[in-house]
């Protein structure tokens, strides 16, 4: 079950990749519902998708408490 939602998570926030505000909202939202080990797994996979699009960073403070 925990898988799902990781895999849901990482599928919501590559669709959304589009709109900085929105996925800052959806990356919000993971972090609420997402294990601590798999919150580190997504940092690893938002890193490498950040590099595709550079304008995401701004929501990294998300993940930097």
């Amino acid at each position: 079950m925990a898988r799902a939602m990781f895999d849901y998570t990482k599928a919501v926030l590559s669709k959304v990749s589009f709109d900085v505000n929105l996925f800052c909202k959806e990356l919000k939202k993971a972090l609420t519902r997402l294990l601590p080990y798999e919150i580190e797994e997504l940092k690893l996979w938002i890193d490498s998708l950040i590099k595709q699009n550079p304008q995401l960073d701004k929501c990294l403070i998300y993940l930097n408490p």
